[in-house]
């Protein structure tokens, strides 16, 4: 291995995180920590990983934005046809991870993922900047393409026939993961990690404190 890698390391000593810290809801905890990275101005605060897996088994993960969330979930979007939709369709099940260096925090969310209805999809479509909108729209997320210019031609093509002015296409639109698990991390020094993890049992979160 490179000498340089093994030799990187960051100590954690921001902060501690104990039962008695966490509220006994992981959506009001999450608020609470999501917040405070709002507030810490991080850039793309609401990055996330969303990993999903296919009918065989393999797994892939991507970074997304969240663009809601509520304790019914978390929210984001994207064209049904992509390698994520697709395997949403496969396998409506996925983990996101939210990661603040910065804050040496992390959470881990897991569980079923549906889609958001019609509704819904159209409400925030029509919110995202015209330029979006149209990328959204014209771009075949996911597929092959011969070099950049294609996808110029495409989005030129799509400009020049509808303009301005224009519906959510019907394979564009949000998801919501429905939680079944939580977990809090809190770094701590020497990787004496502080982790927290909720688990929905016959319909209530009870809370566990993991080994680092």
């Amino acid at each position: 291995m490179q000498d340089d890698i093994q030799k990187r390391r960051h100590e954690y000593t921001l902060k501690q995180l104990n039962e008695q810290d966490v509220d006994t809801s992981p959506f009001v905890q999450f608020d609470i920590w999501f917040k405070m990275a709002l507030d810490a101005n991080l850039t793309d605060a609401n990055a996330l990983t969303l990993a999903t897996v296919n009918s065989e088994g393999k797994p892939t993960a991507r970074i997304l934005l969240l663009k809601d969330y509520s304790n019914d979930g978390y929210c984001f979007f994207t064209n049904y046809k992509s390698k994520k939709g697709e395997d949403l369709k496969q396998n409506p099940f996925g983990a996101m991870v939210f990661f603040w260096p910065d804050l040496e925090k992390q959470i881990r969310i897991e569980g079923r993922i549906e889609r958001l209805s019609p509704e819904q999809s159209d409400e925030y479509f029509m919110v995202r900047p015209v330029g979006s909108r149209r990328a959204a729209a014209a771009s075949p997320q996911s597929s092959i393409l011969k070099n950049r210019r294609e996808l110029e031609q495409a989005i030129n093509d799509f400009k020049n026939k509808f303009g301005d002015n224009f519906k959510r296409p019907s394979y564009w639109g949000g998801y919501r993961l429905i939680p079944e698990k939580f977990e809090f991390w809190q770094g701590r020094e020497n990787r004496l990690n502080d982790r927290i993890e909720f688990v929905l049992e016959n319909g209530k979160w009870n809370f566990y404190r993991l080994a680092p």
